[in-house]
């Protein structure tokens, strides 16, 4: 019946794919150079080439912050999707299209720290060693509650480019970034000279970034799901992903890496943890 009602909704979104267009406004990158902006629209255009619809993606006209651009989400004004991390919280206020854009990999984090200060990290081998450092983070992110709650004192910041300078000028020990944003700002013009990439130890934890909608916006959701479905279906979904983030497996030294399991008490009870096939 599912995959019945879902086939008769992509029929009504294929008759009227010539009738209109379907425009998607999403938040603007917060400065010109971030690029962590690119695999969510690529993603965005592919589940909806999958429908078959007409449509227009454009970025906002102006710059939020993540929490302002979900409350004008939620608001129903100044964009119509939002891809973010998941918590309980934002599930409540918004529609989730819950398949995770990047099969998990938000919640692996590796650590940005000072270059003169690699040696304190080379012999952290427990949980309790980590802990005695502090991690910087921005102020509205779920990753600063989940690491709050796993016993860490995170430093935080309301700016996203703050957080790097703060590491910059020692006001914290490191920043942890999933592995498929660090090299992305590694690489970047805004990054200071004196960040590296520690290269043995991260944390993870189970974490899903979706595609969110207003919840009135049913019919925007169900399309973004379907195409998304379709593209996971017919393999498209998992060729964009690995030609966008294979070459950083590499480059994050996951063989060689240890991650510390830690927990997320804000991952909602529907997330669909039993599809593999959305998981890295």
């Amino acid at each position: 019946m599912k995959q019945l009602i879902g086939l008769m909704l992509l029929s009504f979104f294929g008759h009227f794919a010539s009738a209109a267009t379907w425009e998607i406004t999403y938040p603007r990158p917060m400065t010109d150079n971030d690029r962590r902006q690119e695999y969510p629209v690529k993603l965005l255009a592919l589940a909806l080439e999958q429908t078959g619809v007409s449509y227009e993606l454009q970025a906002a006209s102006v710059v939020m912050s993540q929490e302002k651009s979900l409350k004008q989400l939620a608001e129903n004004r100044s964009v119509n999707v939002v891809w973010s991390m998941t918590d309980t919280d934002r599930e409540n206020r918004l529609l989730p299209i819950r398949i995770p854009i990047y099969k998990g990999l938000i919640g692996w984090r590796v650590f940005l720290v000072k270059k003169n200060q690699l040696a304190k990290f080379k012999n952290i081998d427990t949980m309790q060693n980590l802990l005695k450092f502090k991690p910087i983070q921005g102020f509205d992110w779920p990753d600063t509650k989940i690491l709050q709650s796993n016993g860490f004192d995170v430093v935080t910041s309301k700016n996203y480019s703050n957080i790097f300078s703060m590491l910059a000028n020692n006001q914290g020990d490191f920043v942890p970034r999933s592995i498929i944003e660090v090299w992305k700002e590694y690489d970047a013009d805004f990054m200071d000279k004196s960040i590296v990439v520690e290269p043995t130890l991260g944390v993870k934890y189970p974490a899903a970034m979706y595609f969110f909608v207003n919840k009135s916006n049913r019919t925007l959701g169900k399309l973004l799901e379907n195409g998304l479905e379709k593209a996971i279906a017919n393999g498209e979904f998992d060729k964009l992903f690995l030609e966008e983030f294979n070459d950083i497996f590499k480059r994050s030294n996951m063989d060689k890496r240890f991650f510390f399991q830690i927990d997320n008490p804000l991952i909602a009870p529907e997330t669909p943890i039993d599809r593999k096939e959305l998981w890295y």
